[in-house]
């Protein structure tokens, strides 16, 4: 039986995975690009120690990674390499992991009674592949339906951006969004699209350069075909 046959049974892709016969060329999940839930796994202690110890721990593991590859790192040019890359990871490039983190949004009341949808498009998607922490690079586009209340348009983007800063599969990332939208904005009539190069398949693997990958959430009034074709219209 297939990878998605068994993945679509029972819901649970890991227990699906480990009752297959496997071979001596085992894979996993992460080599097809399969994500296991809509939350970011996470350890339950995952805040237990804080940024500069992460940061250090970090360093010495990523020093100790240089070495095996067999890099000098008495070399001026990579002796710091280990903590740039240490502080890159906690405060950069993944700092949508912590919650402290997640941005504030302030929603105003609709007093120009706008009823239409509102489309904010080609906002930066910056993130990376969780099964091999290789960037993915893209355009989101959102789109919601106010229900009262409105939300200044630089929190749709910083939205977009904290839940793209983390290790990520590309449907989850989708789906974190509009879930973060509907909740930021009570309303269910959001619509998120998101259009990604993924470097784990350009430059590893099969190796193809121009392909992209293109992820979509509908939710509420969006469902409605004449609304969605709106939407797709709008980004086009």
């Amino acid at each position: 039986m297939i990878l998605e046959d068994r993945l679509n049974g029972n819901g649970n892709a890991q227990s699906a995975f480990h009752s297959t016969d496997r071979s001596d060329t085992d894979f996993d999940l992460g080599d097809q690009h399969v994500g296991t839930a809509m939350d970011t796994p996470m350890k339950p202690d995952a805040f237990a120690i804080s940024d500069e110890e992460k940061m250090n721990k970090i360093s010495n593991h990523f020093a100790e990674i240089m070495d095996i590859l067999g890099m000098d790192l008495e070399d001026d040019s990579l002796s710091g390499t280990p903590r740039r890359v240490a502080k890159m990871f906690v405060k950069e490039i993944f700092y949508g992991l912590d919650p402290k983190n997640r941005p504030s949004i302030s929603l105003f009341e609709n007093k120009f009674r706008y009823r239409q949808m509102l489309v904010e498009k080609d906002i930066t998607v910056k993130s990376f592949c969780e099964h091999h922490f290789l960037p993915i690079y893209g355009r989101a586009h959102i789109a919601y339906i106010a229900n009262g209340q409105v939300v200044g348009l630089s929190k749709l983007n910083r939205i977009v951006d904290y839940y793209s800063r983390r290790p990520q599969v590309q449907e989850r990332l989708t789906m974190q969004i509009a879930e973060e939208l509907k909740q930021v904005l009570n309303t269910e009539d959001v619509a998120v699209y998101i259009d990604a190069k993924h470097m784990c398949v350009q430059a590893r693997g099969i190796e193809h350069e121009h392909c992209s990958t293109v992820t979509t959430e509908y939710c509420g009034k969006f469902l409605n075909e004449n609304i969605r074709a709106e939407f797709l219209q709008s980004i086009r």
